[in-house]
């Protein structure tokens, strides 16, 4: 698994759920709702693609990663145009 190879773990994961902000929601999504969240652990900010189950009442990790400063505005919940 990516997250593996990002040094993400799951408890890393869990550990900042308190902070979970959902920045992109994708309800339509191919398989399933999906949500990227953005979630502060002490030392780094993470965001988190999270996939809906709802008829099996499930949510699954989609991937985890940290955000790309390139690629995100400084608070790191919007991207750049």
């Amino acid at each position: 698994m990516r997250m593996r190879e990002r040094s993400i773990t799951r408890d890393q994961i869990f550990s900042v759920v308190d902070t979970f902000e959902i920045i992109e929601s994708n309800p339509d999504d191919k398989y399933l709702p999906s949500y990227l969240v953005y979630g502060k652990t002490t030392s780094a900010i993470i965001h988190v693609l999270f996939g809906i189950d709802c008829a099996d009442n499930n949510i699954r990790v989609i991937t985890a990663y940290y955000p790309d400063p390139a690629q995100w505005m400084d608070d790191f919940k919007r991207r750049k145009p």
